[in-house]
């Protein structure tokens, strides 16, 4: 037996103003998130710019304009607002449904590379929940969308569950998977905190390319040409990495419009693999339907996680 959660829209309950660094840019960046009506959903404004050329930048799939090494939503060439996954994360982890982003720069605040802070600075100020109900994203049937040797299959449950399995070359990482469903309190305990990750060996290249300019020890688990972790701390989680890559898939698919009710899992994603699965699903409406009908949480807060050599694994279905 499991229990449904609150049918309500949420908003926050006070303003909510952080500042950091944009991992990208390596420039100083603040935010504000700020209370909103009911159906507003998820939007970004940059205070940075003119008057006469702001636009609202709505977070849905619509808006997607790149995703090279992390999401990027409006115009990559005008307006836009880049590295929103952590934060989109944390919004609708927490059933955040409606809230005005303010932000002085092109880019998100990395702050230490996972949603952690979000999630704290979120519990602190609280939610106020609206009269509007919340609109759940219902997946009807199988659908699945191969990139390569990467997949990405979305299919029917009664609740918000991911299953995300990677596949490193490198030992230190290996094939590691992760299964949950999704609830506030499992993203604050299993989730929240995993931090993105990179390799020494691609430095000078995402340098060359404008990348990872603001990228540091405080921000991301580095791992060197020897197959080691270079932080002094090492890694919050034993399996860190694949609850990163969890982490992110639960940003991306934020971007659907609303919380999608039924199980996302994928092989060996990403941040584009994660936005085009996505597009393919909402590309035919009989893939889906929206419903005010509320996701069952079993057993708690808690979720059913694993992660496991590859060895475990037998190879998934076609």
């Amino acid at each position: 037996m499991g229990t449904k959660v609150s049918s309500k829209q949420n908003t926050l309950a006070d303003r909510i103003d952080l500042s950091g660094v944009g991992v990208h840019s390596g420039k100083p960046v603040s935010i504000s998130l700020l209370p909103a009506d009911e159906d507003t959903g998820i939007v970004f404004q940059r205070c940075d710019i003119s008057p006469l050329d702001q636009v609202d930048i709505s977070a849905n799939i619509q808006s997607v304009g790149a995703t090279d090494l992390c999401t990027v939503l409006g115009d990559p060439a005008g307006v836009h607002v880049k590295t929103v996954e952590h934060l989109m994360a944390a919004l609708v982890a927490l059933h955040v449904d409606n809230v005005v982003i303010e932000v002085d720069s092109a880019e998100i605040p990395v702050m230490d590379g996972s949603s952690e802070v979000f999630v704290e600075a979120i519990d602190q100020v609280g939610l106020v929940e609206q009269k509007r109900r919340r609109r759940y994203l219902r997946i009807l049937k199988e659908v699945r969308f191969t990139m390569g040797s990467s997949w990405g299959v979305f299919e029917p449950h009664d609740a918000t569950r991911y299953e995300v399995e990677i596949d490193f070359e490198e030992e230190i990482i290996g094939r590691q998977k992760f299964c949950g469903d999704l609830t506030p309190e499992t993203f604050r305990t299993e989730l929240s905190r995993a931090r993105t990750f990179g390799f020494m060996k691609d430095v000078e290249r995402y340098w060359a390319a404008g990348f990872a300019l603001g990228s540091s020890l405080d921000n991301s688990v580095v791992i060197c040409d020897d197959n080691k972790i270079i932080n002094p701390e090492g890694l919050r989680y034993t399996d860190e990495f694949v609850r990163h890559k969890t982490l992110d898939a639960v940003g991306d698919l934020a971007l659907a419009g609303g919380q999608i009710l039924g199980c996302f899992r994928s092989y060996r994603g990403g941040h584009k693999l994660n936005a085009m699965a996505l597009e393919f699903l909402l590309s035919d409406p009989s893939n889906y339907e929206w419903t005010e009908a509320e996701p069952v949480v079993r057993g708690g807060a808690r979720a059913e996680l694993r992660s496991v050599a590859s060895a475990t694994f037998a190879a998934d279905k076609n």
